[in-house]
């Protein structure tokens, strides 16, 4: 019977998470959707082990546990070549302090953990060490908490990566970054442009690119002038490229580039190119303005990548509905704790 009941599950988690994909991908919903259904999907594997069905239980949390020992070790020591590649800023520290969080969060569980342990039968009665306790526990829950909805983001962000989509383009658009020294493409900005010429190649009907991005205070060019050069460069011909030279945040890249496209007839099946940590984000944007549009991410060094992700996460929930949703949850999760300790 439970089986059953466990294989319901992932295929309702499943379907209920391709009609929320189809209906639009960038809804917040679909990362809760897509981690149930994984969760979900391991879980039920494990009845393929039989009698040994325990066992494997056991070898995977052994596996989760040292994974989760091993995150803010990799994360700090990310930070650290962050600070040495970037240079010093918040966005590089990002990782780093992120890492810390989790490790002290880490140390706090185990505190929590060892004081009612080896604190015997009298330790409830011990007021510094209930005190330990308790904000062991509140910081514990609080770091899980944050752990948990990241790691639900980025499992939707390598997702939305890895998911089949049609090629058959009308329009490539592609976010701007930086330039160097003013007029030169960046790595970011070319691995963009790269996706981009690999996304106008494999199309049977060639789109029309549009190059995205103004001239910012300490730039000499337009970052979309610097774009339409390289891809002329790379083969890509001239009266493929309409460029948008006016905006400066993501937000207008794509009303502006929206604009542009509303202005022509015909088809409008769109497309934008950027980083493979932005796209999440950006699809966000376009449902703000009402564009259809899906999203391809490029390449970006491994290195770099987590602090990245840990900027969009920390840039979706500062939205103001994801921000109340996001205190929500961590109230809903302290109820039961604040119930335990101060009830009586």
């Amino acid at each position: 019977m439970f089986p059953i009941i466990v294989c319901s599950a992932v295929t309702f988690f499943w379907v209920l998470l391709v009609i929320s994909f189809l209906i639009d991908r960038s809804r917040y919903r679909n990362c809760y959707l897509l981690f149930l259904a994984l969760a979900s999907s391991v879980f039920s594997l494990t009845f393929l082990a039989g009698e040994h069905q325990k066992t494997v239980l056991v070898a995977m949390m052994i596996v989760i546990l040292i994974a989760l020992l091993i995150v803010p070790i990799f994360l700090i020591c990310n930070g650290i070549v962050m600070l040495r590649r970037e240079g010093r800023s918040l966005a590089n520290l990002l990782s780093l302090f992120f890492g810390i969080i989790i490790a002290l969060g880490e140390i706090a569980t185990l505190v929590a953990v060892l004081i009612p342990a080896f604190g015997g039968r009298d330790w409830i009665f011990e007021t510094s060490l209930r005190r330990i306790n308790r904000i062991s526990v509140f910081f514990s829950i609080t770091v899980i908490y944050i752990s948990m909805c990241f790691l639900v983001f980025m499992f939707y962000c390598v997702f939305l990566q890895i998911i089949p989509r049609k090629r058959d383009f009308d329009y490539v658009i592609i976010h701007g970054a930086g330039l160097l020294d003013g007029d030169r493409i960046s790595k970011l900005l070319a691995d963009r442009l790269d996706k981009a010429i690999e996304v106008y190649q494999k199309d049977p009907t060639p789109p029309i690119m549009i190059p995205s991005g103004g001239k910012g205070s300490d730039e000499k060019i337009s970052e979309a002038e610097a774009m339409a050069r390289y891809l002329i460069d790379k083969g890509i011909p001239p009266e493929k490229i309409i460029k948008e030279d006016q905006s400066l945040t993501t937000l207008e890249n794509l009303k502006f580039s929206k604009r542009i496209i509303d202005a022509r007839e015909g088809s409008k099946y769109t497309v934008l190119v950027t980083s493979n940590y932005h796209v999440y984000r950006a699809l966000r944007y376009c449902r703000k303005i009402k564009m259809k549009c899906t999203g391809v991410g490029s390449h970006v060094a491994f290195y770099y990548w987590p602090s990245a992700l840990i900027r969009e996460f920390i840039a979706v929930h500062s939205e103001k509905k994801h921000l109340i949703t996001f205190i929500l949850g961590w109230v809903i999760c302290m109820i039961p704790l604040f119930v335990a300790f101060f009830v009586r």
